[in-house]
């Protein structure tokens, strides 16, 4: 407010220059006054002497003044270049900057959606594909002398190929030992306890119809006590979950192709991975994410015994090539029951201990000289641990055999197939001399022949 008046009253001052008069004079006291007159348009100039002299100050004063006000004028216009920025340039800055900002979140919740709508299309898919193979019963293709045994079980899917799941896998490259000799496509027969001469090939027995058979575990009892269940029962475990626990049993191997157990257990600890087995009239397994072994009585339905493996790694430590936290598998054979597993010391190499079945204390263990993640499997029978190459090669061997009664191992070659491509879990029954598989979603298993049983064999 205060410019506009100044540059009003220096207007009057030019416009009156040449009609106005200072004059000064002392009063009685001795104070100076200072006059200043303009004369009317009637009036002629009456200055005095000393009037041209107080108008020349005047003059310098309004030239002074109209400096001073040209160079605040000059800072107020921005003279430098430097634009003032007035409320309104403010506000149209702020508020294109929340529109542009507006614009980054909606495209963000387009990228969202687009993912949450790719998500659904995947679980659609799915769950159409699971469906589907639910449905889905094909024609099975077996040999002659079992065709007529098992007509009702489900035939091998070679179009099942689940890319992924809920499980760890842990993959390793293994050099396979080629093989010797081929099998015939026969019944092959026991003669003794010596060492393994052939496997034949799988048979089919039930395939699962959900992601959580995937892997798992299936056995009979060789030895079984009591009289609820008998060598006929067939019992399994899937273990692919967070916390597995349900223990079906089914009457007979007939019900169970059909897939009718006649009931379903629940265990009093959670299972880790594949390396449960079954032996006289109890279930033996780890104890998820520990080193515990947990022995489960089946007539009374409770715990009866659980104990620390010394030393033994667990939950990924020293599994199989296959992964899946196999660091420990229990086995069971012609002499009792065994763990399968390693240890820090002993550096991953695989360590052989027999247990009492009654308290699971070890009474006796026995260090090999072979990795337990260069193979894929291994299984005890008469005394002998022999493992596995490759769980997913169709065409694999027996590689490795280990006597515990020499203390001995050695290489070998006997040819084994992994007919589905994804073989998990290998268990021995005495009682029938066959090899028990859980083999990619497909529950099998394998007729094996035995040598004569050696005298001079300690």
């Amino acid at each position: 407010m205060w410019l506009p008046t100044l540059l009003l009253c220096l207007c009057c001052l030019a416009q009156a220059q040449d009609r106005a008069a200072l004059r000064r004079s002392n009063d009685q006291a001795g104070r100076c006054h200072y006059t200043f007159t303009v004369a009317s348009p009637e009036e002629s100039s009456c200055a005095g002497s000393g009037t041209k002299a107080e108008m020349d100050g005047v003059l310098s004063r309004l030239v002074l003044l109209e400096n001073l006000v040209s160079r605040m004028i000059a800072g107020v216009d921005g003279s430098t270049g430097t634009e003032v920025t007035t409320g309104d340039e403010v506000l149209q800055q702020a508020f294109t900057q929340a529109t542009e900002e507006r614009n980054e979140l909606q495209q963000d919740k387009e990228h969202l959606n687009r993912q949450v709508q790719e998500l659904q299309r995947r679980l659609d898919e799915q769950v159409k594909e699971a469906e589907s193979l639910r449905e889905k019963t094909c024609q099975q293709t077996q040999p002659p002398s079992r065709r007529n045994q098992h007509q009702n079980q489900p035939a091998r899917d070679s179009a099942l190929a689940f890319g992924s799941g809920a499980y760890q896998e842990m993959k390793a490259e293994v050099t396979e030992v080629p093989a010797s000799h081929l099998i015939p496509d026969v019944h092959l027969n026991s003669t003794g306890c010596g060492e393994l001469q052939s496997v034949s090939e799988p048979v089919l027995h039930r395939k699962a119809d959900s992601i959580t058979g995937k892997y798992g575990v299936w056995l009979q009892d060789p030895e079984p006590q009591g009289s609820i269940y008998t060598n006929k029962t067939v019992w399994r475990i899937d273990t692919v979950g967070k916390e597995v626990r349900q223990l079906f049993a089914y009457e007979d191997m007939e019900q169970f192709s059909q897939g009718f157990p006649m009931k379903v257990l629940v265990l009093p600890e959670p299972v880790e991975s594949t390396g449960a087995t079954m032996y006289r009239g109890s279930l033996y397994y780890q104890r998820k994410r520990s080193r515990s072994l947990v022995r489960y009585d089946l007539a009374s339905e409770s715990l009866a015994a659980r104990r620390d493996l010394p030393h033994a790694g667990f939950h990924g430590q020293h599994p199989y090539s296959w992964g899946g936290y196999t660091d420990i598998d229990l086995a069971a054979d012609e002499q009792g029951l065994w763990a399968i597993y390693s240890t820090s010391k002993a550096r991953g190499a695989i360590v052989v201990s027999q247990l009492d079945p009654e308290s699971l204390e070890v009474k006796r263990s026995w260090e090999t000289n072979i990795r337990k993640n260069t193979v894929a499997n291994a299984f005890m029978v008469c005394g002998r641990l022999y493992t596995v190459a490759s769980y997913t090669a169709p065409n694999t061997t027996i590689n490795y055999v280990f006597d515990t009664a020499t203390g001995a191992g050695r290489a070998m070659a006997v040819p084994f197939k992994n007919r589905f491509r994804y073989n998990s879990m290998v268990d021995y029954n005495h009682a029938q001399k066959k090899l028990y598989a859980w083999d990619n979603f497909h529950m099998v298993t394998y007729d094996m022949r035995l040598g004569k049983a050696n005298p001079s064999r300690g």
